[in-house]
């Protein structure tokens, strides 16, 4: 149990996608204008994250890494098919963007009309395949970690993605240089935002 609240909260706070590792920031920056829509996209994010990662963990381990197709017969013990997991987890994360596009299309018209191309461009969203790729890389014990690790880095994305969008709506009625309106003050944001995290990192989990 320790280990999972331990992934949990350092995947949300001390390792966030967007503050850590500034993974995702096309859609960060271009859809954080408006709290509601921000929200539906990190909503669509951390859905993509929990149902993706479970899944590439299972083939990492059952299919594709070094030894991993024993469980057919000592035969296969030596088959590495390593070189094929960023584009099977790429397919698999794909698969599930468009599922979710048509999903909003459906019964979020409003939503899907406001996060236009964004939506469709979660399948190259940086901070998904990263979620993947750290998942490779830190070997959880097991898929249930995996799926705790997807969550919380998707409740950081949320966190980050909202947070910003609630300022630069209040932005919208300050008195700002013209040269740092818009993208410039966002980026200053997002820095001020990063450092601020950057205080969880002590944090002993």
């Amino acid at each position: 149990m320790g280990e999972v609240l331990s992934t949990f909260v350092r995947s949300i706070f001390v390792e966030n996608m967007i503050f850590a590792y500034y993974l995702g920031m096309c859609s960060y920056l271009a859809v954080s204008k408006n709290v509601k829509t921000a929200l539906g996209l990190g909503i669509a994010v951390t859905f993509i994250l929990v149902c993706t990662l479970p899944i590439n963990y299972m083939l990492e381990n059952y299919v594709l890494k070094e030894g991993a197709l024993s469980w057919l017969g000592p035969e296969y013990a030596e088959v590495n098919l390593s070189f094929l997991s960023l584009i099977i987890f790429i397919a698999i994360i794909a698969s599930f963007v468009q599922l979710v596009e048509m999903v909003i299309e459906k019964f979020a018209p409003a939503l899907y009309s406001s996060l236009g191309i964004f939506l469709p461009l979660i399948a190259v969203n940086c901070a998904i395949l990263g979620g993947s790729l750290f998942m490779q890389q830190k070997a959880f014990a097991n898929v249930g970690i995996a799926t705790v690790y997807g969550l919380g880095s998707g409740i950081g994305w949320i966190l980050a993605i909202v947070g910003m969008a609630a300022i630069r709506e209040k932005l919208a009625y300050s008195d700002i240089p013209k040269p740092l309106k818009g993208l410039g003050m966002a980026f200053i944001i997002t820095g001020l935002m990063g450092i601020g995290f950057m205080c969880f990192s002590g944090l002993s989990i």
